[in-house]
């Protein structure tokens, strides 16, 4: 599908663009979601270029993704995508700006695009060109960005919280409740992840992007541009650390677990030292011999169990003392 955005902020869907002979001079964002070959070819035709394909976005070279030929700048940057679900991704984007014109092509649907397309009419006609459209919808990329952080550490301090507990209630949780914690782990730290790699890709785009005449020709854009990479930076650091949260989280859910299986484990141990004395009388009164004093003794068997029920508490009593249990 594609769809032109004129300077009046009209929206014109190109259903038949087959058709077209040329595009109007008012339309200064082309954006193209999931566009078939032909649709490709046609826009090629309209617009005297050749725009990258889904595979030569895939290309991880900066020269592949950054680049400028016969006078139209191409950007490609990975943006995030499906991050309200279990499952975020990420998703290249190409950006061309070609004449007054900005295209963009993409196969998926992130946020972004529809917050930007939402904010439009709020962006002055008069700077509503392909470069001012450019510097703002990237503006509108690195908010998003942010947003999916703050909620990121939201979510990280709220299980911070079910990992540790509560100091106050003390509520006996269930045995496998740090091992599903854990999984939520993964899931943060796979965001973060993702966050930190659409950083990255976008701080190499903006550095690119200021060196391009276009952009150093319209001041506010530059400005606009020089302030969305200082966020980017920041967010990148601030992702970092984030990360490193989630490290100390995995390692000390980790690091409870052992706690837990070894307090079993300790429970067992104790368990077996302390049944192992009245094992042993049982075993000494239980050996079929013909000749044990014991065995003609009238208070034998109560004695028996009496020394039995002994044998275990001293044990029990002497681990408590000494702070084992």
């Amino acid at each position: 599908m594609i769809t032109a955005y004129s300077s009046d902020c009209k929206a014109l869907e190109l259903a038949d663009i087959s058709s077209i002979a040329r595009l109007p001079e008012s339309a200064v964002w082309i954006d193209m979601v999931e566009p078939s070959r032909e649709e490709e070819t046609n826009i090629e035709r309209l617009l005297g270029l050749e725009v990258p394909t889904r595979d030569d976005m895939k290309d991880i070279e900066p020269s592949s993704r950054l680049y400028v030929e016969d006078g139209s700048v191409f950007l490609t940057a990975s943006l995030l995508w499906k991050v309200d679900t279990n499952l975020p991704t990420l998703t290249d984007v190409a950006f061309i700006l070609t004449d007054h014109r900005l295209v963009t092509i993409r196969y998926a649907q992130p946020k972004s695009f529809a917050l930007f397309i939402a904010a439009l009419q709020r962006i002055p006609k008069e700077r509503r060109t392909g470069v001012a459209l450019l510097a703002k919808l990237l503006e509108t990329i690195v908010d998003r960005t942010a947003e999916v952080l703050e909620q990121t550490i939201s979510g990280i301090d709220i299980l911070s919280v079910h990992v540790f507990g509560d100091r106050v209630k003390k509520i006996r949780r269930p045995s496998n409740y740090l091992e599903e914690k854990l999984k939520d782990i993964a899931g943060y730290h796979r965001t973060v992840s993702k966050v930190r790699d659409s950083l990255s890709s976008l701080s190499r785009l903006l550095t690119f992007l200021h060196t391009i005449p276009a952009m150093q020709q319209d001041h506010e854009a530059k400005e606009l541009c020089r302030n969305v990479s200082r966020d980017v930076q920041s967010l990148s650091e601030h992702a970092s650390f984030v990360a490193g949260n989630i490290t100390f989280l995995l390692d000390a859910s980790l690091g409870l677990i052992n706690i837990e299986q070894n307090a079993i484990i300790k429970i067992f141990s104790i368990a077996s030292v302390v049944f192992l004395p009245p094992t042993l009388v049982a075993s000494i009164y239980g050996m079929n011999f013909e000749f044990i004093p014991e065995l003609h003794f009238a208070f034998g068997y109560p004695a028996s169990l009496l020394l039995m029920v002994v044998s275990a508490v001293v044990p029990f009593f002497f681990f408590r003392w000494k702070g084992w249990l």
